[in-house]
């Protein structure tokens, strides 16, 4: 046990130096701060990243991954098919409020349209994903295609596109994107799997993929419902404020204390919620039991060290870099930088985020090792970087993201018929896991400050910073279904590993 934890720690520490090392450039040779205060926050930060990280991954293996799989096995104890789906319900909403990167999507929000209520917010976009976890489970129970229910939900869902305000459409995919991460993928994964393994009428692992892909298409419909509503109640919708994420504060102390509410509501729910589940249904072995007990703790501490060494160190840091590219005194071709950097960081974020080591490890043990957790995670962090990328494009050009969204989830459903199912579901698992914690307090900064700047130049003719800086996430969960689409066509014909 003692050399998997110092593994964790080494894996997430060597993962993370890619993302340190651009930073290191940016700040020190192209853009300093202009104090050391600044310097000692960004490395406060990482410092706080990295363990934190590493905690919580330690702890995910020992409770949260077991609790779900274990509840989903015995969900058929239920018998009625009305309960599992209740319950599926039930679990994926109460993960989904525990997400660290939805409470970043939701303070970012709040700034810029202060009528945004925080806690509405992320309850919202919870219902959305508790939802279509039960649909998920559903279609799992009556073998329904999976490829039929992606092409019928994202149709949907670009129908719908006409009828939602245009500040809504992007902040729509990103909350997609934020609701997957550190704490509901691993659960609902979990979930998935065991509900597939005991209730799924194929013979097969195909089905235990797809659930996070289906579960992201909820808070895109919700916010979208949202947005809607918000626009007819006050008649349009509300002035756009200034992003500024230094006013969170400055004290690692009191952001760590004013993250203990928030952690604890994330995470301890679970836990009440399992408790009666493991007396009257599950009945796990006591040993087992209090490995799952002890194993919340390190979860807990991590998680909370992890959010407001974001909060700190880091989401000040990203609208920095977003902003001094674009200052009146570098000459025209500068911003164009911001293309590269902004490849390199989605790229070097991808192999730091805890969902997609999860993800990963999962691969790696249904293909029996032919396709490892590296190989998954270096093919995600390539996509990811042609995602920030175009994020930024998007930005410098004031384009409509639809022009970009709609080829590209054209692209992604064209494709399914000739991906192997297995790799379909894992495509669009993957676009959901992608955008975490990290993502949103790092590039999701750096798009806005890159708008902010965009609009200042361009005076009352500029697109809101809310319609123009958020995306980054929509493009982040969009770019994996290609890349893992095409890894699984690879792995389908040259690696015998789908069928």
């Amino acid at each position: 046990m003692k050399v998997l934890k110092l593994s964790v720690f080494r894996e997430t520490f060597f993962m993370s130096l890619p993302l340190v090392g651009v930073m290191a450039v940016v700040l020190i040779f192209v853009a300093p701060f202009e104090n050391t205060f600044d310097y000692l926050r960004l490395a406060t930060g990482y410092i706080g990243v990295v363990i934190g990280q590493s905690l919580f991954l330690i702890g995910l293996n020992l409770s949260i991954l077991p609790v779900g799989e274990v509840m989903g096995k015995n969900l058929i104890k239920l018998k009625k098919i009305v309960w599992i789906i209740f319950f599926g319900l039930f679990f994926g909403l109460l993960a989904t409020v525990a997400e660290p990167a939805l409470a970043v999507l939701a303070r970012q929000t709040h700034l810029l349209i202060e009528e945004v209520n925080e806690t509405l917010f992320i309850w919202i976009m919870g219902a959305g994903i508790g939802v279509f976890v039960a649909l998920s489970l559903w279609r799992i129970v009556k073998n329904i295609s999976i490829k039929v229910v992606f092409a019928v939900l994202y149709l949907l869902l670009f129908v719908m596109i006409f009828f939602v305000p245009q500040e809504f459409v992007a902040l729509a995919f990103d909350g997609s994107g934020a609701t997957t991460g550190d704490i509901s993928v691993p659960f609902i994964l979990a979930l998935g799997m065991g509900v597939s393994a005991t209730l799924s009428k194929r013979n097969d692992d195909d089905d235990i993929f797809g659930i996070i892909g289906i579960a992201s298409v909820g808070p895109i419909l919700t916010i979208f419902i949202y947005g809607m509503v918000m626009e007819k109640i006050h008649g349009g919708i509300p002035p756009v404020g200034i992003y500024d994420p230094g006013a969170i504060g400055t004290n690692f102390f009191q952001i760590l204390i004013s993250n203990l509410g928030g952690v604890s509501l994330a995470i301890f729910p679970m836990l009440l919620v399992f408790l009666p589940f493991q007396f009257f249904l599950i009945k796990m072995p006591k040993n087992d039991f209090i490995k799952v007990i002890w194993g919340i703790f390190p979860v807990f501490i991590g998680l909370l060290i992890f959010l407001s060494s974001i909060d700190f160190g880091f989401a000040f840091a990203g609208k920095y870099m977003g902003e001094v590219f674009l200052e009146a005194h570098r000459p025209e071709w500068f911003r164009w930088l911001l293309l590269p950097l902004s490849f390199i960081l989605g790229a070097a974020i991808t192999l730091t985020e805890p969902a997609v080591t999860v993800l990963g490890e999962k691969l790696e043990v249904i293909t029996n090792g032919k396709i490892t957790r590296i190989l998954i995670r270096f093919t995600l962090a390539l996509g990811i970087g042609v995602a920030a990328m175009l994020a930024v494009v998007k930005i410098l050009t004031e384009t409509n993201i639809l022009w970009y969204l709609a080829p590209l989830y054209g692209l992604a459903l064209i494709m399914m018929k000739f991906t192997p199912r297995l790799f379909v579901g894992l495509a669009f698992d993957s676009g959901g896991v992608t955008g975490g914690a990290l993502s949103s307090a790092m590039l999701t900064p750096l798009c806005l400050g890159i708008a902010q700047a965009v609009a200042a130049q361009a005076g009352p003719s500029a697109q809101s910073v809310l319609t123009n800086g958020f995306g980054i996430i929509a493009f982040i969960s969009v770019t994996p279904l290609i890349a893992v689409q095409l890894l699984g066509i690879y792995a389908a014909r040259f690696m015998d590993c789908a069928e």
